[in-house]
């Protein structure tokens, strides 16, 4: 579940956002103060956070450059100042997104929800990138549906692919060959042991120096597979 703090001193505008998200099932934590908010941050790791600019005890654009300096996590500031030099230095002190007060909920909702998506797509972009540079690595695209071993794109079947995305997410971790067919086909399967066999073979050939002696895709004896990635 994603976690959304909130920082809000207007206690209606606050109870509405909390038991609204709540609903939409977001794990929520909220202050009045901006203090209290830089403490809370010590401890409580949210996706986004909700900042309004007028607060009692330091200024929203201040607490925004604070915020920033601890945390990359999405701002989405919410204010009634509407002006656009206000909605500037926002931006220009950290925050990712402004929302004028008063404003809809559902809209509101969908912002936070893009904003969280955005910023764990653009992380797995990254976390790619990086992988696709690293020598002797062997790593999967989601989005493409690709493998790449050692920084090259090895090509695979719907099966294959299926089978590398459970091992990968998985590290170490012992199947048994009854597993590997329901992850590739679904528990009413015709797929059958020997099939699953040929899918090791073939995905052997593609991603070790040497097949017959396996590095990465290993057997357990009267058991099944397992992955290492080393």
């Amino acid at each position: 579940m994603y976690k959304v703090f909130i920082i809000e001193d207007d206690t209606i505008i606050g109870d509405m956002l909390c038991m609204y998200l709540s609903e939409e099932g977001y794990v929520v934590n909220r202050t009045e103060s901006g203090k209290e908010a830089l403490a809370i941050l010590e401890e409580f790791v949210p996706d986004i956070i909700l900042l309004d600019i007028i607060l009692p005890d330091i200024s929203g654009i201040q607490l925004c450059g604070e915020l920033r300096k601890k945390s990359t996590v999405p701002i989405l500031v919410i204010s009634m100042k509407t002006e656009v030099m206000d909605r500037v230095n926002a931006l220009h002190a950290g925050a990712d997104d402004y929302l004028c007060k008063p404003f809809s909920m559902r809209e509101l909702s969908a912002k936070v929800a893009a904003m969280i998506r955005r910023t764990y797509y653009n992380r797995q972009m990254r976390v790619e990138t990086t992988e696709a540079a690293s020598p002797n690595r062997i790593f999967l695209n989601y989005e493409k549906r690709s493998l790449y071993v050692n920084g090259a794109q090895v090509e695979t079947t719907f099966s294959e692919f299926e089978i590398m995305k459970l091992f990968i997410g998985n590290p170490g971790k012992v199947y048994s060959r009854e597993e590997l067919i329901n992850a590739v086909r679904g528990f009413d399967s015709f797929v059958n042991d020997r099939a699953i066999d040929v899918h090791i073979g073939n995905l052997r050939k593609k991603i070790e120096e040497d097949s017959k002696q396996p590095k990465y895709i290993k057997t357990v004896w009267g058991v099944g597979y397992k992955f290492m990635n080393m």
